[in-house]
């Protein structure tokens, strides 16, 4: 746990399904940081487009983003197919990026002591952040762990898609225009394929050490 007057701010980066939102989440609650994934926001951009059809799409989504508190993203079914695809598409959009982006600095910005998970957190919403993590995991290892989360909502699902769907949304983000998904030069790299969760959660906790240690002369 950090105390009040020190500051830890972590940004964990990486692909569809790579495992950086148990990563994010296990590391949040070992030094008891609040917790952001940036994933949850579009989905969450994608379900109110998706509901409401608005005319005018910015105006709207500012209006949403503005009055959004974030802990109530948990209680929505956000995991749907049509709102992964949908989210994928219009993360693509500047001026949608532009939105989620001042949410995200303001969350961190508030909150000194946080850690959020996305694509581009390192690169472009928390460059300064004391900790990078990059996560990467062999596409068939992360196909099935995905067909495994949505098997339980949808019993009709196939790997096969869920592989293929995977491929597609990370050529989308490494190969958009806008805040392209990339391994910040300082980022330490956690490959979930190789580890299990509480293998990843100690090497990435040794990391947040030495760093708490060379910041604060401990």
């Amino acid at each position: 746990m950090i105390s009040k007057n020190r500051k830890l701010q972590i940004s964990c980066d990486g692909g569809a399904a790579t495992g950086k939102s148990t990563g994010a989440k296990l590391i949040a609650n070992k030094f008891k940081l609040k917790f952001l994934s940036s994933g949850l926001l579009y989905r969450y951009a994608g379900y109110v487009l998706i509901k409401y059809k608005p005319k005018k799409r910015i105006f709207f989504l500012k209006q949403k983003f503005s009055k959004l508190k974030y802990k109530n993203l948990n209680k929505m079914n956000l995991y749907t197919p049509e709102i992964s695809q949908y989210s994928s598409i219009i993360a693509k959009n500047y001026k949608i990026r532009k939105i989620l982006k001042n949410f995200q600095i303001k969350f961190a910005t508030k909150n000194k002591n946080c850690c959020i998970e996305g694509r581009d957190i390192s690169t472009k919403i928390l460059p300064k952040s004391d900790v990078k993590f990059y996560f990467r995991c062999n596409l068939n290892i992360a196909a099935l762990r995905r067909y495994k989360e949505l098997k339980k909502k949808d019993k009709k699902i196939n790997l096969k898609d869920v592989k293929k769907a995977l491929r597609i949304r990370n050529n989308h983000d490494t190969k958009r225009k806008n805040s392209p998904l990339l391994k910040h030069r300082d980022a330490i790299e956690i490959d979930t394929g190789k580890l299990n969760k509480k293998a990843m959660l100690k090497k990435m906790t040794k990391h947040v050490n030495l760093t708490i240690g060379n910041k604060y002369g401990i």
